[in-house]
């Protein structure tokens, strides 16, 4: 059996699949202290569970902002670094099926990839993400627990936040409809409940990022969207990126392994090279 191992190193949780026949095998996640330990300890752990043997890894691709911390094989095994945007791009495409989209990789931040057949290309990004999340949560909810800021979020009223198109119009706006968002935050009362403050803050940042990645795709003639990264687990997602796909006649798609879209393209990078030079 030959599989090639994709790991994204994050600076604590590390993300690693395999690839064997382009199929994707046991996506694994694992938290620790520093980049180091995440990473060997989601390796060991991988192995382990899968019952792989050393020799059964034909190559171990690494990408990621915690991939700068190794510099060595890991496990003697043959080790070579993918270049992050290429890996969003040729993750996003496997699990989605799609040539033509722009790749939405939330994370810390955001960054867009733009994905037209063969070319891949970082077209930008925003400071909004999980660490926007998880900041504003520790400041106004003295948590920075997503999962526990998610948890009180699906008991919150976004009216109590938000200010609404009805809240100033008695009609409906030319292309925007009465429970559309006039202003994040624009209603927020001094009385708003923890509930309401997280679902505020949640739909703040995923219309955030659904905003830019609309911005960023109107000199082209891309509609689909895909969202890939740690966020895309979110409940909140279901309802908030629906709600723009209405507004704005857009697609987006959360694939079913969305949160290891990163780690699949860092070992398709490998096959593709691989592919080429055959």
């Amino acid at each position: 059996m030959s599989i090639v191992i994709g790991i994204d190193v994050g600076i604590s949780t590390t993300k690693i699949v395999g690839i064997h026949d382009v199929s994707v095998i046991s996506p694994l996640r694992i938290k620790a202290t520093d980049p180091i330990t995440s990473l060997y300890g989601a390796f060991g752990k991988f192995l382990y569970d899968n019952k792989i043997e050393l020799g059964d890894v034909e190559k171990v691709m690494l990408t990621g902002v915690g991939a700068a911390y190794i510099n060595k094989p890991v496990y003697g095994l043959p080790t070579e670094k993918a270049e992050e945007f290429t890996a969003d791009g040729l993750g996003a495409m496997y699990e989605s099926r799609l040539k033509d989209m722009i790749v939405v990789s939330m994370g810390t931040g955001t960054s867009l990839v733009k994905c037209e057949g063969d070319s891949i290309s970082h077209i930008g990004g925003i400071g909004i993400g999980g660490g926007t999340l998880q900041g504003l949560s520790r400041l106004m909810l003295k948590t920075d627990d997503i999962n526990i800021v998610s948890e009180l979020a699906t008991h919150g009223d976004i009216s109590n936040i938000n200010l609404l198109i009805r809240d100033i119009s008695a009609h409906p706006l030319q292309g925007l409809p009465m429970e559309a968002t006039a202003s994040l935050f624009g209603n927020a009362k001094t009385n708003a409940t923890r509930e309401d403050i997280a679902i505020g803050i949640i739909c703040m940042v995923l219309q955030g990022i659904g905003s830019a990645t609309i911005l960023s795709s109107l000199n082209s003639k891309i509609r689909d969207f895909v969202l890939i990264g740690n966020l895309t687990l979110l409940p909140q997602c279901k309802y908030v990126f629906p709600m723009m796909e209405k507004l704005y006649d857009v697609h987006f798609i959360i694939p079913k392994h969305s949160e290891f879209c990163t780690a699949i393209g860092a070992a398709l990078c490998y096959l593709k090279e691989k592919e080429r030079k055959e």
